[in-house]
């Protein structure tokens, strides 16, 4: 169980950090503004990091039984790479991150149907539900890969996709809280955490 909760943690940083953005962007927006895209944001993330998981563990079902002795080692080395580039994106990033990437920065974009389909609206930009989506699965397409493993824990990996939904939509609604609160500082620091978390696990796996 303690495996999975630090699985959920380390998978659920990308989303945190993208969810700081949300609310470091929004920071002039009201409260009850905030406490409408940090419901998004917990609902979109933990929904898509949820189900990406439950993927790469049917798929990892299906090839387990031609792979089962060397299981331990992909499986590790799935965790120890996606650690990996948490932490090169950390230490290397270009300074672009995804929620300035998916911003629509035209007013007239914005939906006539207004507040309930604008996800952000900041000045001349805003996120919208259809790149909240983006946003999600761009962030979740990790735990597809790290699904596998679930087929090495002793644990049911229906419940452990629950838990990685739920510790990702806590997440999710506290980062953009965070953002609002404090901005941006926090970012790089939660994608490292996961970064190293991801990698001790994936050690563990391999060796223990």
């Amino acid at each position: 169980m303690i495996e999975v909760v630090l699985l959920a943690v380390a998978l659920a940083m990308d989303a945190f950090a993208v969810a700081i953005g949300l609310g470091a962007k929004s920071q002039k927006q009201s409260k009850q503004y905030l406490l409408r895209l940090a419901v998004y944001a917990g609902l979109y993330f933990g929904v898509a990091q949820g189900i990406m998981p439950l993927i790469g563990y049917l798929l990892g079902a299906a090839l387990l039984g031609w792979l089962a002795a060397a299981a331990p080692w992909i499986g590790g080395i799935i965790l120890i790479g996606l650690g990996g580039k948490m932490l090169y994106e950390v230490f290397a990033g270009d300074g672009e991150d995804a929620v300035d990437s998916a911003l629509h920065l035209k007013a007239h974009d914005i939906d006539t149907a207004g507040d309930e389909v604008a996800v952000i609206h900041t000045a001349n930009n805003h996120i919208n539900h259809r790149t909240m989506l983006t946003l999600a699965i761009a962030t979740s397409i990790d735990a597809m890969a790290a699904g596998f493993t679930l087929n090495l824990l002793a644990l049911n990996a229906w419940l452990a996709c629950l838990i990685i939904a739920v510790v990702t939509a806590v997440f999710g609604l506290f980062g953009v809280y965070l953002g609002w609160r404090s901005g941006t500082w926090l970012e790089d620091k939660a994608e490292a955490l996961g970064g190293f978390v991801l990698i001790a696990i994936g050690l563990k796996v391999m060796f223990f």
